[in-house]
């Protein structure tokens, strides 16, 4: 297997001069996930200095090093190393044959992202590139596109944003042939305002797209025309997904199963029968976007039926456990516990609905980032969590309390302050046979309770 970068390649794609030849094989700005053959960037942030973790680098294996400063080792000496990895993404992007696939929205990138990833693998071992974890950000995307082998087949970018103007910039480093949003919802509105306007960032992606590109947008989104005044000008093909009949990729059957879904999806030119490993019906609309960019980018659509029939839940984000209850027996964990919005709160609190229980208890943790809508927007959980037959409601974080008021006289409520509070709650109060559902924003830290009930199981 060829090198992923040389020094001279390196070197040439920064405009940096290289302190002597070596090769290396992988890439990364975090000393912890240096390995042997690594080329370690020392980036410089508002907190720390990558240049103080080198030597912790190199003692760790790494083969070489982007410096802004003079170093004792293998080194690529540049003038700025943030503007490096982004140069030396663009030319990894340059080099590699890749359809490129970018992702976007306000629920479901990371999961749709690794769908998608997996279905072109199916038919395609060894030849697709993804972005690993949520590296979906100003320096996650360069990093993905760097990491990017030079005869990768397909690439899929998930691309994030909390700001106007930041997707923008993540496009035209990635400049896919295929720009995909998976839905619009109060993310972030903290910092928008609006949700049209939410909407106007997100189609953003599209401005990247290359000649000939194709946009993928949902047919059922009450934004929709927003998102395609916003491709029009960029892409060549627009591509509608959804339930709704005008769809061009709809599913013609949806049959709820023990495990997963039965789809009849009907596409352009074809149809696939196919079982959906994960429940929900924000699940049935996200295999509709895959098999979307599956179909733009010449994949396979047989072998990506097999894909989603045989993927796997993410940690944090639907991922289950079966874990032991202290008092005896075992309840059913579903561990939502990354993210949260409103949006992605009713869809998995339909999903904890559908789970075979004796009771059903939801972990809920506050939504962050929502602004002036934040009461309105968790006081209107309350539907969702009666709807989902919860038991027992433990919510956490200042946030929740308009919740916790709505509630009254629904369902049994603990309303605590922090994830551990909310794990002592919740160990006293599981029974064998529950059902668990746990989610909230990710600073709330709710993946602690997470690690706690299954760290022996």
């Amino acid at each position: 297997m060829s090198a992923l970068w040389t020094s001279d390649e390196i070197a040439a794609a920064t405009g940096g001069a290289a302190s002597g030849a070596f090769v290396v094989n992988a890439v990364t700005f975090d000393s912890r996930e240096v390995e042997a053959g690594s080329l370690f960037l020392a980036l410089k942030g508002e907190v720390t200095d990558g240049h103080r973790f080198v030597a912790k680098a190199y003692a760790a294996g790494a083969a070489g090093a982007i410096v802004s400063e003079p170093v004792d080792g293998p080194h690529v000496l540049v003038p700025d190393a943030m503007a490096a990895l982004n140069a030396l993404g663009t030319a990894a992007r340059l080099r590699a044959p890749a359809k490129r696939v970018g992702v976007t929205g306000s629920v479901g990138k990371t999961g749709t992202k690794e769908a998608l990833a997996d279905a072109l693998a199916r038919g395609n071992k060894g030849a697709v590139h993804r972005s690993v974890k949520s590296y979906n950000n100003h320096t996650g995307v360069p990093l993905t596109l760097s990491r990017m082998p030079r005869d990768a087949a397909f690439g899929v970018f998930e691309m994030g944003m909390n700001h106007s103007g930041e997707l923008a910039k993540l496009t035209q480093l990635v400049r896919p042939h295929v720009a995909l949003v998976t839905t619009i919802a109060p993310a972030h509105i903290e910092y928008f305002g609006t949700e049209d306007k939410i909407a106007d960032a997100k189609g953003e992606i599209f401005a990247g797209l290359e000649p000939g590109g194709t946009a993928i947008i949902p047919f059922d989104s009450p934004h929709r025309d927003r998102l395609i005044a916003a491709a029009r000008p960029h892409a060549a093909h627009i591509v509608t997904f959804g339930r709704a009949a005008g769809a061009d990729v709809t599913a013609l059957e949806v049959i709820p199963k023990a495990e997963g879904t039965h789809i009849m999806a009907r596409l352009p030119g074809a149809e696939l029968s196919f079982t959906l490993s994960q429940p929900g019906d924000h699940w049935v609309s996200n295999a509709l976007a895959v098999l979307a960019a599956v179909q733009a980018v010449g994949g396979d659509l047989a072998a990506a039926g097999l894909a989603l029939a045989d993927m796997a839940g993410l940690a944090g984000r639907g991922a289950r456990h079966r874990v032991a209850v202290p008092s005896g027996g075992t309840a059913l964990l579903l561990d939502e516990s990354y993210n949260a919005n409103s949006a992605s709160m009713r869809a998995t609190l339909s999903v904890l609905a559908g789970l075979p229980a004796t009771r059903r208890i939801a972990v809920l943790g506050e939504m962050r980032e929502l602004g002036a809508a934040s009461e309105a927007l968790h006081a209107e959980l309350a539907g969702p969590v009666q709807q989902a037959g919860v038991s027992l409601a433990i919510l956490v974080g200042n946030g929740m309390a308009p919740l916790a008021r709505a509630l009254a006289g629904i369902c049994e409520t603990v309303h605590v302050a922090s994830a551990d509070a909310a794990l002592e709650t919740l160990e006293g109060a599981m029974r064998d046979g529950d059902a668990l559902l746990i989610k909230g924003s990710n600073a709330v830290g709710l993946s602690r309770i997470v690690n706690a009930l299954t760290s022996g199981s």
